[in-house]
């Protein structure tokens, strides 16, 4: 009975590892073919014709990851599996304590960022959002759902990452998760459109870029864990994060602002690290893992 048992476990780690492998490669090739066009059409490299497909207002290459994961989901599961990774975007049922990571955390470290680079000296970008505090909620729902969260946390958090935590730390699979994030979001450093300011200095600093994916995807794990494997509390944290460099505290538009965010979320992971410990991310504590 236990080499019967040992043999459906190998061949069930088998198929989860090529599941792993099949989603990052749909991942890319899903994205890049989106994201790469419009840039050798840009170059001069593909005829302009093609730009009426490739290059429109929203660019289908963001849905790689949420294509890729229910595709295989479907594949493997059928529809009973789509539907219950869908119900894991709306999973509410963790410790609301954690929605003080998931909402403030991110604005805490861009604003102190700006605040550090004012200090020494540096101008500001415009902070108007704050005269109209209302436009912060129309924002946030904006960026939820056209501005990356929901195209990539199904995948990267929902998919990936459990995939990836199977048989490794929670620290270590966060890296390897964090340096494929990064390497997926390189075309659109050369993008001709308005992909983000960021991206500008992730060309020239790529190792950069690396680091503070591979940062971000530690708490981004941490997260997770702690919410018993929630995608909703990934989709939040994601829309916070790019609510906060995007529209309430700018930090790519000041370059000391930069080096003080990349600096701020390094001291936040070793803080993390600490208290919660490298191997789950969730210390002592049991956490309930919703399916």
């Amino acid at each position: 009975m236990n080499l019967i048992n040992q043999s459906t476990n190998n061949n069930v780690n088998k198929l989860e590892k090529r599941n792993l492998l099949l989603f990052f490669i749909i991942t890319f090739l899903f994205s890049w073919f989106f994201w790469i066009p419009p840039i050798l059409i840009n170059k001069g490299y593909l005829p302009s014709f093609l730009s009426d497909f490739f290059m429109v207002p929203f660019n289908l290459g963001a849905w790689g990851p949420f294509v890729a994961a229910f595709l295989l989901t479907y594949y493997n599961t059928g529809i009973q599996g789509v539907i219950r990774l869908l119900k894991r975007g709306l999973d509410y049922k963790f410790d609301k304590i954690w929605f003080i990571p998931i909402l403030l955390l991110m604005p805490l470290i861009t604003g102190a960022s700006l605040f550090i680079a004012a200090l020494i000296g540096n101008s500001l970008p415009s902070l108007n959002i704050f005269d109209e505090p209302w436009l912060i909620l129309l924002w946030f729902f904006y960026l939820l759902f056209l501005g990356g969260p929901l195209q990539e946390e199904f995948g990267w958090r929902g998919y990936a990452l459990d995939r990836l935590q199977s048989n490794r730390s929670a620290l270590t699979s966060s890296i390897i998760l964090g340096v494929i994030w990064a390497v997926w979001h390189f075309p659109l450093n050369f993008s001709p459109g308005d992909a983000g300011p960021q991206y500008g200095v992730a060309l020239s600093l790529f190792i950069g870029a690396l680091i503070t994916m591979s940062l971000m995807s530690i708490l981004f794990t941490w997260i997770y864990n702690n919410t018993g494997r929630s995608i909703l509390a990934a989709l939040l944290f994601h829309t916070s994060l790019n609510l906060s460099t995007y529209i309430l505290f700018p930090v790519f538009e000041v370059q000391s602002a930069l080096l003080f965010y990349l600096i701020l979320i390094g001291v936040a992971v070793i803080i993390v690290l600490i208290l919660w410990g490298r191997k789950t991310l969730i210390g002592d504590k049991n956490v309930v893992y919703n399916d």
